[in-house]
């Protein structure tokens, strides 16, 4: 155990500190604080020295060095059972600092808020990680507080042992303190390598890549039983996001929810109508869009309600009573939506293992938005396909056009296709899908297998290819069984052939000039 007699405070975010100062004044603690934080204690009425008239060197360069001095790291960094050590902090008139809480200075904040590059520049922090590493390091001896939530635990952990702090308490504090200084300093680093020495922006992806995730829970076990899976979070996700949802009821979330809640949520996202998407093994087996959630919901059963048995479902609204009703009579894994209504709580607790999970209002970011994919020896990274296709990007091939009723079936067969697994076909009617094929080797494959998944009539729908079609065959395919409109990404060598078989069969065809795969 180690008593805590002083205590250094310097934070650039001021929450809670003014009470933790307060508590730990209170317990006979002697506190030492710099610039804004010693004015907020200060004036709080708090006995507080000012670190310049410890060291006796005021703050200057615009408070660039303030802690950078013998006087405040001989005290942090002196090991209390080594007699040199202790022998050198009397000689120089030093003095043990037992706790230090420290936060630095807002760069990320100042880089996503758009502040200049000299402000961006400022808002490095230099004497804040440098007493952080050093408290961290003399774990033994210090107590190194980085995360405001810690206060209340710290005072807790000293009320019931005399103001003393066991050593598995300051090692915790300690291996927090590298990760908090870790983010910090890879972040920084990511940014300055995507810019050149004027702030601009020369490449997306920095040259030297840190990710920073904070674990959150252990899962019961991954893809299969015999494989280990943790969920971590990323701090600075936008809000919406599935890792940071909150579940409302049922069992634990697996491995295999995440991945298929996550597939729905981003199918729905697309849409600003009403959108349903049911999911099994990351594919939609049911998708629609309608005047409200339960009018989505019973177009999107219709696609395949065989595979829903057992799936996922994601909508973009909140779900109320009617459509909780619908949904209980079918067996499903887990719910996902921005809310769900009392009433539609009230009758889903009556399924006490299926899990809902509400994700507030689902945001689409470009910050941190990207898709990751492990190989052997390397990861993959790449921007998430948020491109938005409109009309204006569409070129008519043939010589006939689509109908409006047409156009607007493929262009919501066009956001969908996108989220399926390549190679991927929907078959749409309306704005609802009505066969899908998904992660078929051929394009030929993937529509029979939309054909062979539709329980619907077929005759007078629309399809959508989400890359280019190489062969003639998946016209003459698709003519044979009714549909009168077609969007691709054009692009082949054999175009000339493809158009000349639509032409034919009295297919409209649109090109929209931009594939969709999806292989993750």
């Amino acid at each position: 155990m180690r008593e805590i007699k002083r205590a250094l405070l310097s934070v650039f975010y001021k929450d809670g500190v003014v009470d933790f100062a307060k508590s730990l004044a209170a317990k006979g603690v002697v506190l030492y604080s710099t610039g804004g934080t010693w004015q907020a204690i200060h004036d709080a009425g708090i006995s507080v020295e000012k670190v310049e008239d410890y060291t006796g060197y005021p703050e200057m360069m615009n408070g660039r060095v303030k802690t950078l001095h013998p006087k405040i790291h001989g005290g942090i960094l002196a090991k209390r059972d080594n007699p040199e050590h202790m022998e050198a902090l009397n000689k120089h008139g030093m003095v043990p600092f037992d706790l230090v809480a420290v936060n630095l200075y807002p760069f990320r904040e100042t880089v996503e808020q758009g502040g200049s590059f000299e402000a961006i520049i400022e808002k490095i922090d230099i004497g804040g990680p440098t007493m952080v590493r050093s408290a961290a390091k003399n774990f033994r001896d210090v107590a190194i507080v980085t995360d405001p939530t810690d206060y209340l635990n710290i005072l807790s952990e000293m009320e019931k042992n005399d103001n003393h702090l066991s050593l598995p308490t300051r090692f915790s504090l300690s291996a927090k303190a590298f990760s908090h200084t870790a983010s910090y300093d890879g972040y920084i680093a990511s940014y300055l390598s995507t810019i050149n020495h004027q702030g601009e922006v020369e490449r997306e992806h920095p040259d030297m890549l840190h990710l920073h995730f904070i674990k959150s829970k252990e899962l019961r076990y991954g893809e299969n039983p015999h494989q280990a899976a943790t969920l971590y979070v990323n701090p600075v996700a936008c809000k919406g996001d599935l890792a940071s949802a909150i579940p409302l009821q049922g069992k634990q979330l697996s491995f295999n929810n995440y991945i298929d809640l996550d597939a729905a949520k981003g199918i729905v996202q697309e849409f600003s109508q009403p959108a349903v998407a049911i999911m099994k093994h990351t594919n939609p087996c049911g998708l629609a869009i309608g005047r409200d959630v339960l009018d989505a919901y019973v177009s999107a059963l219709e696609t395949d309600p065989v595979s829903a048995f057992g799936s996922v479902i994601g909508t973009n609204r909140e779900v109320g009573q009617e459509t909780a009703e619908m949904m209980r009579s079918l067996f499903v894994e887990a719910v996902i939506a921005p809310s769900f209504s009392p009433a539609a709580l009230e009758i889903f607790a009556k399924k006490k293992n299926l899990r809902l999970i509400a994700t507030g209002i689902m945001e689409v970011s470009d910050k941190s938005d990207y898709e990751y994919k492990k190989i052997s020896g390397g990861l993959l990274i790449e921007s998430k396909d948020r491109f938005v296709l409109t009309p204006n990007y569409f070129t008519v091939v043939s010589d006939r056009k689509p109908t409006e009723e047409e156009m607007n079936a493929l262009l919501f067969a066009q956001k969908a296709v996108k989220h399926v697994k390549s190679n991927a076909i929907i078959i749409a009617r309306n704005h609802r899908a009505v066969g899908i094929g998904a992660g078929q080797m051929s394009r030929i494959d993937a529509l029979e297998k939309a054909i062979v998944k539709s329980r619907s009539e077929i005759k007078g729908c629309v399809l959508s290819s989400d890359a280019f079609f190489p062969f003639r065959d998946s016209v003459d395919r698709a003519a044979e069984v009714g549909i009168v409109a077609i969007i691709q990404p054009g692009g082949s060598k054999r175009d000339d052939e493809v158009i000349a078989a639509c032409n034919e069969h009295n297919i409209a065809m649109v090109f929209t000039g931009v594939r969709t795969f999806r292989h993750l």
